[in-house]
């Protein structure tokens, strides 16, 4: 069965987000006005449009590859979580990594948004001790190096 998202255009240019290709996890966020971001800078891209996603459903903002490679913008918080309950404008928080200016044009595709499932069955345990695993406590960049 299909999820409904039902959008409020918050201004008169504001774009639907649309698939540009059947089957596409993501739904293309556009830019609702022009913006430059200077290099190594940050900028909150607003899309002009309100969503309400279902209970059990969250929207994950996501950079785009193209965007990306081409001209080194991307999602600051990468995915960015707009939850159920969120009625405010959507906004991407965009990273300009390159060494120069990047400029946006009002309508340009400047983000995807992934539709996805929240697990609603969850219980936080407050524990005094962890089961062992194979992994144990190494992480950030400790697997495959000694």
């Amino acid at each position: 069965m299909p999820v409904t998202i039902q959008i409020r255009r918050l201004a008169p240019k504001a774009r639907l987000p649309e698939q540009q290709h059947p089957g596409d996890a993501g739904w293309d966020l556009r830019a609702l006005e022009a913006v430059t971001i200077p290099p190594g800078e940050r900028c909150l891209v607003r899309t002009g449009l309100a969503v309400a996603i279902p209970a059990g459903w969250e929207g994950q903002v996501r950079p785009r590859s193209g965007l990306a490679l081409r001209r080194g913008l991307t999602v600051l918080n990468s995915p960015g979580t707009v939850d159920s309950g969120y009625r405010g404008e959507v906004c991407v928080i965009l990273l300009n990594t390159d060494r120069e200016s990047q400029t946006l044009e009002a309508g340009e595709r400047v983000a995807q948004m992934v539709i996805a499932p929240v697990a609603s069955e969850v219980v936080i345990v407050d524990a005094e001790s962890l089961p062992e695993s194979q992994r144990g406590e190494g992480g950030f960049g400790h697997t495959g190096h000694r």
